[in-house]
């Protein structure tokens, strides 16, 4: 078990770039599945008085599961700038915590914003419920939460960009490129 820890936390920044990318993906994921329940809760009860608005419904229902695939896609990059969807796995030390925040705090933003989807998404819903013909104006309430959770994942994007350029160097070698470039 010692062995495990120095390999993956002490010596390397793996481990810490493993638990950043399954936070983001496991907290995306849940604001998003929240943020359906609320927004199909919602649907349903439209939809048991006017079966035929099914169409303008189900996308003000699904969109909040997006921030699910934000999470999933910022935590590939973190994989793939870190070599494990490769053949050689290298993380510093020092990369690898910085990715763990990054995911941490991005995944915060998406489960956040996707409950708060689900909300938006709901109030447009009752809106199309009540004026079927605002349904097009209705679908901007929660695409204005959505702006949110797509600014977290282009600022991890960059953030991970950035970062994974020193998964391979050990933390001296990192401070020599940060100082020189």
């Amino acid at each position: 078990m010692q062995d495990i820890l120095e390999m993956a936390f002490l010596n390397t920044g793996l481990g810490a770039a493993v638990i950043g990318s399954i936070a983001c993906v496991m907290l995306g994921g849940i604001g998003s599945a929240r943020g359906i329940r609320v927004a199909a809760a919602q649907g349903a009860g439209v939809l048991s008085e006017k079966p035929d608005l099914f169409g303008k419904l189900l996308v003000l229902i699904a969109l909040p599961g997006t921030q699910g695939f934000y999470g999933f896609i910022v935590a590939f990059m973190m994989w793939q700038g870190i070599g494990l969807t490769g053949n050689e796995v290298n993380c510093a030390p020092l990369c690898g915590w910085a990715l763990m925040y990054v995911g941490i705090c991005v995944g915060m933003v998406l489960w956040w914003s996707g409950i708060r989807q689900g909300e938006a998404s709901a109030a447009a819903i009752s809106l199309t419920g009540k004026q079927p013909d605002e349904g097009g104006r209705a679908i901007l309430l929660p695409a204005l939460v959505e702006t949110y959770a797509v600014v977290a994942l282009l600022a991890a994007i960059l953030v991970t960009q950035w970062l994974t350029k020193f998964a391979y160097s050990p933390a001296g070698e990192v401070l020599k490129k940060l100082t020189t470039e």
